[in-house]
């Protein structure tokens, strides 16, 4: 079939708005950030002036003027409005993607890295939509934009057909469920790194460095291990079900559901470490520091088998590489 140069067109515009707009996003809640001292918050109670002073409270039919919200927090809040509008051009970019090559859009690293990026911030406003976990999307964003600006920059694939190895209808069904694992994971993996971040700062106690400076605006140790371990929940069956409907794929296209291909082994390195995650995370004297840092070594198995094994190391997953 004949690609759609318009819609291509139409896709590669709506990426780069959302990049864009995510990048105007993270500015305003860094402003919010930087300007936040703690979690600990005081309110002032204004009293109408025929009660100022005497304790008895506001004169009944009185209407009593709002104390204005500081600049940072309406840019906070301005930012998760716009927040969405990325999200919806981050999706609308995968979708008119797929009309313009007529195929489900995960057939190069720069669809399949969209797609992940996407599942990142959508499972980031299933998870984090308390006010609790604003200051996190912060932390969130930054490596969705970086790897938004990889995918564009250096892996990006011309809108065409893809090569006949990924011609099976196998591609929406193994493709999608090990990008989204990936998405789900990347939360996952954010959380526990600033989960450790946050064993650095005790509540209570102030510090005058740069790092308990970051870690007492963020939400409160527990939170961020509870936020780890349900994404992992989450995401380990997703990405478990990949890897085993990936051995079902290729038994119908090679003729054996395992030969130890370099993604195929990194992939059940990575989806093994996640496992020992959520066994450590239920055991006595794992469950704090030491699972976290295995969900942050299960996390960056991930990143490099995006990267290293699909770009570096040669195996019967080059097609998924640069073309």
């Amino acid at each position: 079939m004949t690609i759609d140069e318009t819609l291509a067109g139409y896709s590669n515009l709506a990426f780069k708005t959302a990049w864009v707009i995510y990048v105007l996003v993270l500015a305003m809640l860094i402003v919010q950030y930087a300007s936040a001292r703690s979690r600990v918050t005081t309110d002032r109670e204004l009293v109408s002036v025929g009660g100022a002073g005497t304790g008895d409270g506001p004169v009944p039919g009185r209407v009593e003027a709002s104390p204005a919200r500081p600049l940072p927090e309406r840019l906070g809040n301005m930012a998760f409005a716009v927040l969405f509008v990325a999200i919806g051009l981050h999706l609308a970019s995968i979708v008119l993607r797929g009309f313009a090559t007529h195929r489900f859009p995960l057939g190069n690293m720069y669809e399949f890295i969209t797609m992940a990026t996407a599942a990142a911030a959508v499972t980031g406003v299933v998870f984090m939509h308390e006010r609790r976990y604003r200051s996190m999307w912060v932390f969130l964003l930054v490596p969705v934009l970086i790897l938004m600006f990889l995918a564009g920059q250096v892996l990006y694939a011309e809108a065409a057909p893809v090569v006949p190895a990924l011609k099976s209808f196998w591609l929406p069904i193994h493709v999608t469920i090990v990008s989204i694992g990936s998405g789900i994971f990347m939360l996952s993996g954010v959380a526990s790194l600033l989960f450790l971040l946050r064993l650095r700062q005790p509540e209570g106690q102030e510090s005058n460095n740069i790092v308990g400076a970051l870690a007492r605006r963020l939400p409160d140790a527990r939170a961020l291990d509870r936020l780890a371990y349900k994404t992992t929940i989450v995401g380990f069956p997703l990405f478990g079900a990949g890897v085993i409907l990936g051995a079902i794929w290729a038994e119908s296209a090679w003729g054996r559901f395992w030969g130890w291909d370099p993604k195929e082994t990194v992939s059940f390195i990575a989806w093994v470490v996640y496992a020992a995650y959520l066994h450590a995370r239920a055991t006595s004297g794992w469950r704090d520091t030491k699972a976290a840092w295995i969900n942050v070594a299960g996390f960056t198995a991930m990143l490099f088998n995006l990267f290293i094994i699909n770009i570096v190391v040669s195996g019967l997953h080059s097609y998924a590489g640069l073309n």
